[in-house]
């Protein structure tokens, strides 16, 4: 078992090589084999593979060839080493204590055939420590057994056990000890003496030993130590010295004595009384204070004395020949506690070569993660493999810091796999490890099994730190698994645990599930998420409050809009004109549109929230409420500005009061002479359908030169478009032209999808053009609208493109029409397009993908739709309604090919 790693002990150089120069963790590999030649990878590989690969797929070798017997070699190998501290027989008895009443416990131990004795006992309670109420039925079933007996070692290996406990445990045990059936008078007051210590109870200790005392009796030594002991602990430093003098006179004093008086001393500060105690025994020629110069280092560290501390270590190797190996543990966990990692390591490395030093599991445990926290995964692995050669077999700490490595080195799936048999060695996972489990898989694009792992760890009451969650719901949120993640938060809800994510995340999550149309969802996270410490950022609210608003719970999209602005985020225009919408789908609109005037009101009583009342007013076709909040505006003492008297205007107008409009328009005309008001008188009748009077506005500004803005022109042209009155668009599209203006995109584009579906606007321009009409500009967009008409050539994209550049600037829409004219040819086609404009740093929305969707489906390529479906999916988008009949049609139809030019 693990030759490999003495192997790569032996060939430390490629070791070093392996990690020289490089970041540690994911990129190990790329950096072993950088600096390596082939042959020493391959050979390297071929007996130690620990490190061929950082692919969590599968363990691959430097020269490219995939080696799955090397990964179950590498699982096997762990495995055998996370066995080799199991005991069959104790994991029995475990098993039987914690499953069976007290007869078939009895039944079940005499058929085991082991043999009680002290020594078992105390092997027993040590083996699992951890379950205090099997290792309190073990110790009573043992002490009820014939020819065996609870020696004072067995009770305060229990008693220690007991302790830990959080309940009264102790004193129960205490209080029923003479009714016991073990119970033997001879060692009754040590025994009570003792465990009265261990409880704390050192007054009751102490009334108990006087006691024995006016008896003849005493006590021994394991109990006098652990009497001294605690009244240490509590502070009785005098009574100590007493029972110290009392000890060595009756010639039980031993190491253990030393190490409490050292440690009696340190708890008052008096440090130099603690050297010179040392010293004293040293001119004593007593060398049993291994243990006492541990602890008075321990306590120099703890004041950061560490050059003492270091000094007085180096004194005591010098002048005794005991073991130091105890106080070699101490100076290097004080060390390592403090940041002084490489220090520790020199001092291990120094102490392993000359004093044949192999520090404890909790020395090598301290060493481990703290390497791992500093990404020092080389040095963990040498310390891997000190452990291995030391015999010091790996605790549960230990497995837990190497499925740590595991992710850290890239080797996922291997880290996965011995989590995954966790129960088979008895591996209790701990925080971090789920940390870094968690962490690695959703790294890896293992969402589900990362998602599963962090089931398990809420289970079992340890909830990740906010990165691991926030690097898991972005992966989730990435793969369109929302489900997954509102089920993570209702597990750790129904475990009353608080999910902590980042804001970033959490955000993100919120405004996922409001784009996926998951409204209540959205609103329970908001609820269970959003604490005192977790601030919602604006366009999360906003998200939450226009959803809310469009599905019918006007109420809770009230509470978030006030919510919102005591959080001091200060709402848009448009999103007061969804609440108000909102609002009035309730039976009482009215009603609730003034309530929510006054809520407004008491958070922020400026002109914005009247400006934004009318506005929405005005969005439900209210013209007389929006004047109501005018004149309220008006009566609170504050002057309505040109925006107010603007917003006004447009609420006449999108309500279709047009005679009411234009004499307000000529009223404001008088006040403010302001080209803003031609603009908004324009626009808004374009937008309510008013064109003829519109064109008579545009007609009167240029004929009085003032020139109409480029947005006027634009939702002119669209109208107009859309009445398929194309002559008269372009006519004033040439108009806006000769003014100076230039065609802006939305304008183009708009010309180009009516293309799309006639051919007349590219005869119209081409008619103009021939009567010499058409300004250079508009003849230039007559020859791209012609070429986009034409037939489909081999160089058919890039002729377009030319001729479009110089016009005007293209934009997502305008490649997604030529995207929709091209797939007229065939799908192929415009999925190529589609990866060009990916790789020249368009984002593709929800009409690019619409378009390909939809030429797959025309083709009768289902396959591929639904492939492309839920990559659009994945990204938030949902089919447009023709493509999504369509869709639906093929199901019913699975071999069609649809006839249908759709978009």
């Amino acid at each position: 078992m693990f030759a490999s790693l003495r192997y790569v002990k032996q060939t430390r150089a490629l070791h070093y090589t392996f990690y020289g120069g490089a970041a540690h963790g994911y990129n190990s590999v790329a950096s072993l084999c950088s600096c390596a030649s082939t042959s020493q990878i391959s050979s390297f590989n071929s007996i130690y593979p620990f490190f061929s690969s950082s692919s969590s797929e599968s363990v691959v070798a430097s020269n490219g060839f995939q080696s799955e017997a090397t990964r179950e070699s590498i699982i096997n190998c762990f495995r055998e080493w996370f066995m080799s501290r199991k005991k069959p027989l104790f994991d029995q008895i475990f098993e039987v204590l914690r499953t069976e009443e007290d007869a078939a416990a009895d039944l079940a131990f005499s058929r085991m055939n082991f043999q009680l004795n002290e020594a078992f006992v105390l092997a027993v309670l040590d083996y699992d420590k951890n379950d205090i109420l099997s290792c309190l039925k073990f110790f009573d079933w043992a002490g009820r057994q014939s020819g065996f007996h609870h020696t004072t070692a067995t009770f305060k290996s229990i008693f220690r056990i007991i302790s830990k406990s959080k309940t009264d445990v102790m004193m129960e045990f205490l209080q029923n000890y003479e009714q016991m059936r073990y119970f033997h008078k001879v060692r009754y007051h040590n025994i009570l003496v003792m465990g009265y210590a261990v409880a704390g109870k050192t007054e009751t200790a102490l009334q108990l030993l006087g006691k024995m005392r006016y008896r003849g009796m005493d006590l021994d030594q394991v109990s006098y130590h652990v009497l001294m002991n605690s009244l240490v602990d509590q502070g009785l430093y005098g009574m100590v010295e007493t029972l110290a003098k009392h000890v060595k006179d009756r010639g039980l004093q031993n190491e253990w004595t030393h190490a409490i008086m050292i440690k009696n001393f340190c708890k008052q500060n008096d440090f130099e009384r603690g050297e010179k105690y040392l010293q004293s025994l040293v001119k004593e020629d007593d060398f049993q204070f291994s243990g006492a110069v541990g602890t008075l280092v321990d306590a120099l560290c703890k004041e950061n004395q560490f050059e003492r501390a270091a000094a007085l270590v180096q004194e005591f190797r010098n002048i005794c020949s005991m073991s130091m190996h105890r106080t070699y543990s101490v100076w290097i966990g004080n060390l390592v506690k403090v940041g002084e990692l490489d220090g520790a390591l020199d001092f291990l490395k120094d102490k392993q070569e000359v004093d044949r030093y192999v520090p404890d599991i909790i020395r090598y445990n301290m060493l481990i993660y703290r390497l791992l926290k500093e990404n020092r995964t080389a040095e963990v692995y040498d310390l891997l493999v000190d452990m291995e050669e030391g015999h010091v077999l790996p605790d549960n700490i230990t497995m837990n810091a190497i499925l740590c490595f595991l992710c850290k080195v890239g080797m996922i799936d291997i880290a996965l796999h011995l989590y995954e048999s966790r129960a088979d060695f008895g591996l209790s996972v701990n925080f971090m490890a789920y940390n870094y489990l968690i962490m690695a898989l959703a790294r890896d694009v293992k969402v589900d099994e990362a998602y599963q792992v962090l089931g398990s760890s809420i289970e079992h009451g340890f909830l990740p730190g906010d990165g691991t969650l926030s690097t898991l719901f972005d992966a989730l949120q990435r793969e369109g698994k929302l489900d997954k993640m509102i089920e993570i938060v209702r597990l750790a809800k129904s475990q009353e645990k608080n999910i902590r994510m980042s804001n970033s995340s959490y955000n993100k999550f919120i405004s996922a599930l409001c784009t996926h149309s998951k409204v209540s969802e959205a609103l329970l996270m908001h609820l269970w998420l959003n604490t005192p410490d977790k601030k919602s950022d604006r366009r999360t609210y906003m998200d939450l409050i226009s959803r809310l608003s469009q599905s019918k719970t006007a109420h809770k999209a009230v509470e978030l809009f006030i919510e919102m602005q005591k959080k001091g985020y200060r709402p848009t225009q448009s999103l007061v004109r969804k609440v108000i919408s909102g609002i009035f789908e309730t039976s009482n609109g009215e009603e609730q549109f003034f309530k929510l005037l006054e809520l407004q009101l008491s958070v922020c009583r400026t002109p914005f929230t009247y400006n934004a009342f009318i506005d929405g007013a005005g969005h439900v076709g209210q013209p007389d409420l929006a004047k109501q909040v005018y004149l309220r505006m008006i009566a609170n003492g504050m002057r309505p500005g040109l925006r107010t008297n603007m917003l006004l205007l447009r609420s006449y107008i999108k309500c279709g009061t047009i005679k009411r409009a234009r004499h307000f328009f000529t009223y404001l005309l008088q006040k403010y002479h302001k080209k803003k008001l031609w603009v908004t008188m324009i626009i808004g009748l374009s937008k309510a359908k008013k064109l003829k009077i519109a064109l008579q506005i545009v007609d009167y500004m240029l004929a009085n030169n003032i020139i109409p803005t480029v947005e006027c022109f634009e939702e002119l042209i669209k109208e107009l478009c859309g009445y398929r009155s194309y002559g008269l668009a372009i006519r004033l599209l040439n108009d806006m032209t000769k003014n100076g203006r230039p065609i802006s995109s939305f304008i183009g584009n708009t010309l180009l999808l009516h293309a799309l579906k006639t051919k007349s606007i590219h005869f119209i321009l081409s008619d103009l053009d021939k009567e010499k009409i058409l300004t250079p500009i508009c003849s230039k967009l007559g020859d791209a609208v012609g070429a986009f008409c034409g037939e489909i050539e081999e160089d058919y994209e890039e002729k377009i493109r030319e001729l479009i550049r110089p016009i005007y600037n293209m934009d997502i829409c305008t490649n997604n029409i030529l995207l929709r004219r091209i797939g007229m040819f065939g799908v192929d086609r415009a999925v190529e397009y589609f990866h060009r404009l990916q790789d020249e740093g368009y984002k593709p929305n929800r009409w690019t993908y619409d378009v390909i969707v939809h030429g797959f489906l025309k083709e009768g390529r289902h396959d591929e739709a639904k492939m492309w479906l839920e990559r659009m999916r994945s990204k938030g988008f949902e089919l447009t309604v023709a493509t999504e009949g369509i869709y639906q049609a093929s199901y019913s139809a699975p071999n069609s090919v649809v006839q249908n030019d759709g978009l």
